[in-house]
Order: C-alpha cells, then sequence, then structure tokens
C-alpha cells in the first residue's frame, strides 16, 4: 500500500466517500438486474438526495447540486423519459415548474432503499452490531450537523 493509500483510509471522511460510492455502485447494479434494465445511472442517482417529494425547481436543483442548469435539465430529461419524475407547474409561481417525482419514481425509491436495506444487511454479518448502531449514529450526527 503506498503513502497515498494509507493516508486516505486514515481519512474517515474519505472511507466513508468511497463506501458511499461503491454501495450507491452495488446498489444500482442490483437495481439494473431486477428491473432487467440498465439505462438507470450513477449521475441520475446523485440527484434522487436533493429532490423532496414536494418538488424543486430546476434552478435550486443545480444549485444544491453545484453543477450547470443545462446538465440537470438533461439528467431530468432522463430520468423524466425512465418515467421517474415529471415536471409540473409550481404552484407559487405558474410560470415556474417543479421537477417531481413520479408513482412510478416514489416506489422505486421505496424498492432503492429496500435493496439498500439488503446490503446494510449483508455488512451486518460481517460487523459487530454495537459498532454497527454506533456508525449508524454517527452518520445521523453528520447529517444532522450538516443539513
Amino acid at each position: 500500500m503506498t503513502d497515498f493509500e494509507a493516508l486516505k483510509r486514515r481519512s474517515l471522511l474519505q472511507v466513508l466517500f468511497k463506501a458511499a460510492r461503491l454501495a450507491n455502485e452495488e446498489a444500482i447494479g442490483r437495481v439494473r438486474e431486477a428491473l432487467g434494465d440498465d439505462r438507470i445511472r450513477v449521475t441520475h442517482t446523485n440527484l434522487f438526495p436533493h429532490i423532496p417529494f414536494e418538488g424543486i425547481r430546476l434552478t435550486a436543483l443545480a444549485a444544491r447540486l453545484g453543477i450547470s442548469k443545462q446538465a440537470v435539465q438533461q439528467l431530468v430529461d432522463e430520468l423524466d423519459a425512465l418515467g421517474v419524475l415529471e415536471r409540473r407547474p409550481d404552484p407559487a409561481d405558474g410560470r415556474a415548474r417543479l421537477i417531481c417525482w413520479t408513482e412510478r419514481g416514489r416506489a422505486g425509491l421505496v424498492h432503492g432503499i429496500g435493496i439498500l436495506d439488503g446490503l446494510a444487511a449483508e455488512v451486518a454479518a460481517d460487523v459487530d452490531a454495537d459498532d454497527l448502531a454506533a456508525t449508524h449514529r454517527v452518520l445521523l450526527a453528520m447529517v444532522d450537523r450538516w443539513e
């Protein structure tokens, strides 16, 4: 192992980022297999945590992601074509549109969380239950701090 790899392994957040990326890739692979459809991509799932059930404007979504409106527009178009997202009029401003989950998208999120729970159960088979519970509490504290 190189010094740089050892440095990365000593960093809590670097390990967290890598674990999250690997878990996301594994989950997407299982979703693709379950659906028999390989059109869903990691770039799509990067949007998911940023879209509330009540919807969000494209400009706000782009700002949350820190990428251009054009890049978000392309991803939203792809997810719209998959029947996962849709555009609805914004009740607060009739000229604006909200990016919202479709029923299929909501069902897909619930299914995806089930797949994530299955992955967590696999990890639980290799890790002490108390350690896993403590890790969950630490991650929730991180989310609560930065959200």
